[in-house]
């Protein structure tokens, strides 16, 4: 790479997380004014050094501040005023908070395993901010914790791939259950009522529960809801999936369905034949998509337009008189290697899970790969807690996290309950 190499970041605007870059360049200020070098250089002997326990403050400082931000943002929403906040204000497009966030807490911990206020040629980075948050969220949330969903592709396993049912993230979600926690994967992935082919896609997963031994009322405790919000399964005390039918699905009607997908049909038809793709469309009962031909990778950006164009031409739709009548729940999304429009979506999905398991939104967590404006986890932020991750290591190493203080939640109830 030379030094010549540029992106134009003003036209990747989905491509980036308004509130993570409102954090980054609040933080730009100590490492821009402060950071010196930690030896004097050749050229000045007598340059001070370089004092990274001031800059761990400065950095803490300013981390306090958001976090009184987002506390007022917190009070205004639960008043009905969310814009009326100043973080809403200085970020408009800022998101629900369902709890407060620990962020000098977060930022402690990360420091102490990466060294972020060491640098002093790379300053705190979108993956940086991204981790904090995640880790103030876990320890925001473990105390109320009662529902975890879990995107599936990139999320608990690689594109297209299982659970090695040894591994230490099947035993991790093991441990979840038996802490009492309901556990749901929530997949684009839609077979209708084809429960042998979630099984299949979950078969490592589930010959882990059978492995552990978990009883009917830990085992119980687990679901997965396909095709974003459509089909919704639980586990048997068999360690098979048993059908549910959402009531809040059921009044889309089949012309309603057909419609919105005949729309998105002929736009990704459009986008194939205008980038010429080699892609085949795909339709489903409730979702159609472009999938790559075999041994063939489609670059990034294509896929983004044909996801970015057609949300924009459902949208367009919908709010056409010949659309009124069809206005639908969708989902048009980036799926890695793929792009898919389903019916309904994430959103609908987590809704629906805490209808039915009885989980408020700041006792609900789901951990996606997918929070960019073309994935499909975004949507899922006005609902409930969210972590951002990007693969299933790093979705290992939260639950790591997460066990961790579910583990002295439990020691403090039982020692809370020997005491009465």
């Amino acid at each position: 790479m030379t030094s010549d190499y540029r992106i134009n970041y003003a036209l990747r605007a989905h491509k980036r997380d308004p509130f993570i870059e409102w954090i980054k360049a609040m933080l730009m200020t100590p490492f821009v004014l402060h950071a010196k070098p930690i030896h004097p250089t050749d050229d000045d002997p007598n340059e001070e050094p370089y004092l990274m326990d001031a800059n761990v403050t400065r950095y803490c400082e300013i981390l306090e501040s958001i976090e009184e931000l987002i506390n007022e943002h917190i009070s205004k929403t639960k008043k009905g005023l969310p814009d009326h906040s100043r973080l809403s204000r200085l970020v408009p497009s800022v998101s629900t908070f369902h709890t407060t966030l620990p962020l000098k807490e977060s930022f402690l911990l990360a420091n102490a395993k990466h060294s972020i206020a060491a640098r002093r040629f790379v300053p705190p980075s979108f993956n940086d901010i991204r981790r904090v948050l995640n880790t103030a969220q876990i320890i925001a949330i473990a105390p109320e914790l009662k529902l975890i969903s879990f995107d599936g592709d990139m999320t608990l396993y690689h594109d297209g791939a299982d659970f090695d049912q040894d591994s230490d993230l099947v035993n991790l979600l093991v441990r979840l259950l038996k802490f009492d926690i309901y556990v749901c994967v929530v997949t684009a992935a839609g077979y209708h009522s084809d429960a042998e082919r979630y099984e299949q896609r979950l078969s490592g997963l589930l010959k882990g529960f059978e492995r552990a031994n978990l009883p009917k009322e830990v085992v119980e405790r687990f679901f997965l809801l396909g095709g974003e919000c459509n089909f919704l399964f639980q586990c048997q005390e068999n360690y098979h999936l048993n059908i549910y039918q959402p009531e809040s699905v059921r009044k889309w009607t089949s012309d309603q369905i057909s419609k919105v997908l005949d729309v998105a049909e002929e736009n990704l038809q459009a986008c194939v034949n205008e980038m010429r793709l080699p892609c085949t469309v795909l339709r489903k009962s409730k979702a159609v998509g472009i999938v790559p031909k075999p041994k063939v990778k489609i670059f990034r950006e294509q896929l983004d337009e044909c996801a970015l164009s057609t949300q924009h031409r459902l949208v367009s739709f919908m709010k056409s008189p010949k659309g009124k009548e069809f206005q639908l729940p969708f989902c048009a999304f980036n799926g890695g290697s793929d792009v898919w429009v389903d019916i309904g979506n994430k959103l609908i999905g987590v809704q629906i899970l805490q209808e039915f398991l009885g989980a408020k939104s700041h006792e609900t967590l789901h951990v996606g790969d997918q929070f960019l404006s073309t994935g499909n986890d975004f949507a899922t932020r006005s609902q409930c807690c969210t972590l951002w991750i990007v693969n299933p290591e790093e979705t290992q190493q939260v639950l790591v996290e997460l066990d961790s203080l579910l583990n002295i939640k439990k020691s403090i109830f039982e020692a809370n309950s020997k005491v009465a």
